[in-house]
C-alpha cells in the first residue's frame, strides 16, 4: 500500500487518503466526527498513526495542517442572515418537494402537476422540466454527491430514472402495486431504493434499471426509507409501527425496530452507521443501536405527533418536529433535551440541520420558515413571504443558501 495523496472533508470533518495497493487506486476516510477548536492536534495525529498504517512519519507533518484547517473550518462564527433572493413560480399545482444537488448548485421540485423541475441555484432559472408521470410526483432525489442524476417517485406506482443534465429519462421502474411515497439512492449511486404504500420496497440496479429485490416484511405501508453511509444497510419506516433493518446486498431482514405506538413518519441513520432515529406519531421519537437492534432511548416532551426527526452530519445531535408547533435538540450521548424551539403558530412538518451543526431550520402550516441557533434554541430569523404552508425546507451544503416549497406553488431561494 502506497499513499498518494491526502484532502479533506469539511462537513462532517474527515481527511480522505488515496491510495495504491495491487496497482489499483482507492480511497478511504479517516472519519473526525469529534473534532472541536479545543482538540489536541499532536495528541490526535498519534492516534491516527497508531490507527492508521497508511499515515507514517514523512506525513505527519501535512496531516497536522490539514487537521489545522479543518478546526478552522470549524470554529467559525456562523453571523449569517437570509435575505429573499427568488421567488419561483415553480409549479402550476402545489409543490411535493424539494431537493439540492450536493452542491447546492441546482435544486429540484416534486408536484402535484405530474412534474419534477430542475433549477439552477445561483440564476433561479428552469434548467429542465421532467414530464411523463401520470399522477403526482412525490417522492424525489439526487444521486448525491455525484448529482448527475434524478430520481422520481410517484402515485402512479411508477419512479423514473433521469439525467439531471439533460433531463432524459433513462428508466422507468415499474412493480409497485400502489403510490411511492419515499425514495433514496445509495451513496455509491448503484441503487435506488423506492418505499410505497402497498407495505413493501424495492431496490433496483441504476446501470441496467432493473429491479434488484423486493423487501417485503411490513404490514402496512412505508413512508419513510433511509440508506447508510457504507450503503450496506437500508432502514424502511411504516405505519405498522416499526422500522425494519435490511442487508442490502441479500435483501433479508436484520432486525425489526418495535417499541412505537403509532405510526412511523421518518427514519434516518447517523453518519457513522451506529445508529437509528425514528418519529412516530405516537409524540416520541426513539434511538436505536443499528447493530444490535436494541432502543437505547425514547425521546419525549412532545405533546402531538412526531413529524420528522434528523441528526447532524457528525451524529452528535437530534432534532425533531412536531405538530405540537415545536422543535427540539437532542443530545446522542445524553440523549437529553439540549433545547426547545418555541414560536412556530401551527404544526412543523420538516426540520434540517446545516452542515456546521449550528443552524436548525424548521417548516411550518403557519407559512413561516424560522432559522434557529441550536446552542440556545434561540429563534434568529423568520422567513416570511409564503401564501400557504410550507411543508419542505433545506440548507445547501454550504449553508449559506435555503430553499423552502409551499403549497402556495411557490419555491423560494433564500441567501
Amino acid at each position: 500500500m502506497r499513499l498518494k495523496r491526502m484532502h479533506i472533508r469539511y462537513y462532517p470533518p474527515g481527511i480522505f487518503l488515496d491510495y495504491e495497493k495491487g496497482g489499483q487506486l482507492r480511497t478511504k476516510c479517516i472519519d473526525l466526527l469529534n473534532l472541536t477548536p479545543e482538540t489536541d492536534v499532536e495528541e490526535l495525529v498519534l492516534e491516527i498513526r497508531a490507527a492508521e498504517p497508511l499515515i507514517t512519519s514523512s506525513c505527519v507533518e501535512q496531516v497536522k495542517l490539514l487537521i489545522c484547517k479543518l478546526q478552522e473550518k470549524v470554529s467559525q462564527k456562523d453571523e449569517r442572515k437570509f435575505y429573499l433572493f427568488r421567488a419561483l413560480q415553480a409549479h402550476i399545482l402545489p409543490l411535493t418537494n424539494v431537493a439540492f444537488n450536493k452542491s447546492g448548485s441546482c435544486f429540484i421540485t416534486g408536484s402535484y402537476d405530474r412534474t419534477c423541475k430542475i433549477w439552477d441555484t445561483a440564476s433561479g432559472e428552469e434548467l429542465h422540466t421532467l414530464e411523463g408521470h401520470r399522477n403526482v410526483v412525490y417522492a424525489i432525489a439526487f444521486n448525491n454527491p455525484y448529482g448527475d442524476k434524478v430520481a422520481t417517485g410517484s402515485f402512479d406506482k411508477t419512479c423514473k430514472l433521469w439525467s439531471a443534465e439533460t433531463g432524459k429519462c433513462f428508466y422507468t421502474f415499474r412493480g409497485h402495486t400502489a403510490e411511492i411515497v419515499c425514495l433514496a439512492f445509495n451513496p455509491q449511486s448503484t441503487l435506488v431504493a423506492t418505499g410505497s404504500m402497498d407495505t413493501t420496497a424495492k431496490l433496483w440496479d441504476v446501470e441496467s434499471g432493473e429491479e434488484v429485490s423486493t423487501l417485503a416484511g411490513h404490514f402496512a405501508e412505508i413512508i419513510s426509507l433511509c440508506f447508510n453511509t457504507t450503503g450496506d444497510r437500508l432502514v424502511t419506516g411504516s405505519f405498522d409501527h416499526t422500522a425494519i433493518l435490511w442487508d442490502v446486498p441479500s435483501g433479508r431482514k436484520v432486525h425489526v425496530l418495535s417499541g412505537h405506538r403509532g405510526e412511523i413518519s421518518c427514519v434516518q441513520f447517523n453518519w457513522d452507521c451506529s445508529l437509528i432515529a425514528t418519529a412516530s406519531l405516537d409524540k416520541s421519537c426513539k434511538v436505536w443501536d443499528a447493530e444490535g437492534g436494541q432502543c437505547l432511548a425514547t425521546l419525549l416532551g412532545h405533546n402531538d405527533e412526531v413529524l420528522d426527526v434528523c441528526f447532524n452530519y457528525t451524529g452528535q445531535l437530534i432534532a425533531t418536529a412536531s405538530a405540537d408547533g415545536t422543535s427540539r435538540v437532542f443530545s446522542t450521548d445524553t440523549f437529553q433535551c439540549l433545547c426547545q424551539l418555541e414560536g412556530h403558530k401551527g404544526e412543523i412538518s420538516k426540520v434540517c440541520f446545516n452542515a456546521q451543526g449550528s443552524r436548525v431550520l424548521t417548516a411550518s402550516v403557519d407559512k413561516t420558515s424560522r432559522v434557529w441557533c441550536v446552542k440556545t434554541g434561540a429563534c434568529l430569523q423568520v422567513l416570511e413571504g409564503h401564501s400557504d404552508e410550507i411543508f419542505s425546507c433545506a440548507f445547501n451544503y454550504e449553508g449559506d443558501t435555503i430553499i423552502t416549497g409551499s403549497k402556495d406553488n411557490t419555491c423560494r431561494i433564500w441567501h
